[in-house]
């Protein structure tokens, strides 16, 4: 099962540098059921492969020119502190057992795998459905910078709670607020993903202690595939490419439900 989850990092990173996210959408997946990692604690394992992965991606952007710093910012101050408050404050605080649903005892680790398998599939049905985002037609139809702060904190909560880190939610965003080229909006989006992980990450290591054997490869492996990923992305469809990864998310996070209310 390791060899498998090794295969899966480097495709979680090729995701990442391919499409500008989606691939962070599975790595608490292969960590809980190919590592057998504990939910709660993976989320943290997550944040550092993610956070790793992502800023790989956009020094590759970055050396591009395809990353607005000052989108970044503006973004990702309201994402980060709300990351750093929860992963600091709240997720120690969450009982290991919520409560009683009939006789089912919802715990800490199912809402945890429920929650992210929603998630996953909320992420896959954007990535079908979507069609490439007209950038004309976002300066017409344009986001309020507030809205963009709120958005920012949403990020944020996916982030500290799930370890994901919300790439579907950011570009949009991006795009539509700041007005970016898509381009310019998965490069910068990349950066976000990155210091929102990498600080929740740094939170984590205050109470959390870490398999590094474990994760320190894991993280150069997902940290190659972004490279891959991003050298493939110059040859392939990034579009058909993300809807054919959409279709796979969501499989996956059906499984994830079927699994954890039925199987266990």
């Amino acid at each position: 099962m390791e060899i498998a989850g090794y295969i899966a990092a480097l495709l979680i990173g090729i995701s990442l540098g391919l499409i500008g996210g989606g691939g962070s959408i599975l790595t608490i997946p292969v960590l809980v059921y190919l590592f057998h990692i504990q939910p709660s604690l993976a989320t943290g394992y997550s944040l550092f492969i993610v956070g790793c992965s992502s800023l790989a991606g956009a020094y590759k952007n970055y050396r591009r020119d395809n990353i607005n710093f000052k989108a970044a910012f503006y973004f990702g101050i309201a994402s980060i502190i709300t990351v750093v408050l929860i992963r600091k404050f709240l997720l120690p605080v969450i009982p290991e057992q919520l409560f009683m649903m009939g006789s089912l005892p919802v715990t800490k680790s199912l809402a945890t795998m429920l929650l992210f398998a929603i998630v996953m599939i909320i992420a896959s049905i954007n990535m079908i459905r979507k069609q490439p985002v007209d950038t004309n037609r976002g300066l017409s139809n344009q986001i309020h910078l507030t809205t963009a702060l709120i958005r920012g904190v949403e990020v944020g909560i996916l982030t500290g709670l799930l370890g994901a880190g919300g790439g579907f939610l950011i570009i949009p965003v991006l795009v539509f607020s700041f007005h970016l080229s898509m381009k310019q909006a998965i490069g910068t989006s990349l950066l976000i993903i990155a210091m929102n992980s990498l600080f929740g990450f740094a939170g984590d290591l205050f109470h959390q202690h870490f398999n590094w054997s474990l994760l320190l490869p894991l993280t150069v492996i997902a940290v190659t595939g972004t490279f891959i990923g991003r050298r493939l992305g110059q040859d392939l469809p990034g579009e058909k490419l993300k809807k054919w990864f959409g279709w796979f998310v969501l499989i996956m996070g059906i499984y994830i439900i079927i699994h954890e209310l039925f199987v266990k």
